[in-house]
């Protein structure tokens, strides 16, 4: 069976793999990046009528200073944000199934104007209609320096791609001479169109979940 090649930051990567294993695919772990928590200012919670989380890694890695917002109306982009949200103590989580744009003209709808996002270092660009957006970096995603991906890329192997960002590293490190038996599986069109090409083949689920990419490894690999 083909392996399924987990390229995201811990601990995401352990949690895919654990999906992994429980649709019989066999998981290979090569983070290219981790992500660091960083000392941020936390503005005042009543400058903001909803708070809105991108990533996952915002509520594992903010530390204290969420306490401040339990009580706004809560928003994440996708399954995996909302869950940590949750485990973070945060109550009836809003998630939405596709970017930040569109979590964004949810929140509009739901009335809200003055929108806190904590996020990383670096983020996707989000339409703000009517918000006022304010966002504030939690944590940073750096650069693992000893990558050894090699030993990983046996032929059919299927490539998992989280980010824009990590799609870009992966095409820095396989030249398109490599490519030609590889699969990629990235969690949105953006971070497909980082991968370069000349894969084998390239896919993005219809909505930006871990899962969803899961399911079209296990079509690969069956």
């Amino acid at each position: 069976m083909r392996p399924v090649v987990i390229l995201r930051p811990e601990p995401g990567a352990s949690e895919s793999a654990a999906r992994a294993k429980r649709l019989g695919l066999p998981p290979r772990l090569c983070p290219l990046f981790e992500a660091r928590p960083i000392d941020w200012d936390a503005p005042p919670p009543g400058a903001f009528d909803a708070l809105l989380m991108t990533s996952a890694q915002a509520a594992r890695l903010g530390g204290p200073p969420l306490d401040r917002y339990r009580k706004l109306p809560a928003y994440a982009v996708g399954s995996a944000t909302a869950c940590a949200m949750a485990d973070a103590g945060f109550l009836a989580v809003v998630p939405g199934d596709q970017d930040g744009s569109a979590i964004a003209a949810r929140i509009a709808a739901d009335g809200h104007r003055r929108l806190l996002h904590l996020g990383g270092t670096t983020v996707a660009s989000i339409e703000a209609g009517p918000l006022s957006i304010r966002h504030v970096a939690v944590y940073t995603i750096g650069e693992k320096t000893e990558v050894d991906l090699e030993p990983l890329l046996e032929p059919g192997a299927v490539l998992l791609v989280h980010s824009p960002r990590a799609g870009s590293r992966l095409a820095s490190l396989i030249d398109t001479q490599r490519r030609s038996n590889l699969h990629v599986i990235a969690i949105s069109a953006a971070a497909l169109a980082a991968c370069g090409s000349g894969w084998a083949s390239g896919e993005a689920p219809d909505q930006p979940d871990d899962e969803r990419m899961l399911a079209l490894a296990a079509r690969l690999c069956e």
